[in-house]
């Protein structure tokens, strides 16, 4: 049997705060959300073959204008390669 193949989506988001509030970021390493109708800037940063990989692109990132003014708003997404998502369906409202 052959291991699936894993790729690592890295992600950053700019979260949006109304005047006179503060942004909610994320408190944890898995704890991801985002708001994109309430103002929140979802970024995906790239697809990476490792864990590692993606957490070097962390480091690069944090440098950066915009995403070094949210240096802990990342979050690495896991994926099995040639895996079917979504195999149900949807349904709206």
């Amino acid at each position: 049997m052959v291991d699936p193949q894993m790729v690592y989506l890295l992600w950053h988001v700019h979260h949006h705060a109304p005047e006179e509030t503060e942004a909610e970021h994320f408190k944890a390493p898995e704890d991801f959300w985002a708001d994109e109708e309430a103002g929140d800037d979802v970024k995906l940063l790239g697809t990476y073959s490792s864990r590692d990989a993606a957490r070097a692109r962390i480091e690069r990132a944090r440098q950066l204008p915009g995403f070094s003014e949210e240096p802990d708003c990342f979050y690495v997404e896991e994926f099995v390669m040639d895996k079917d998502e979504w195999t149900d369906g949807y349904v709206t409202d």
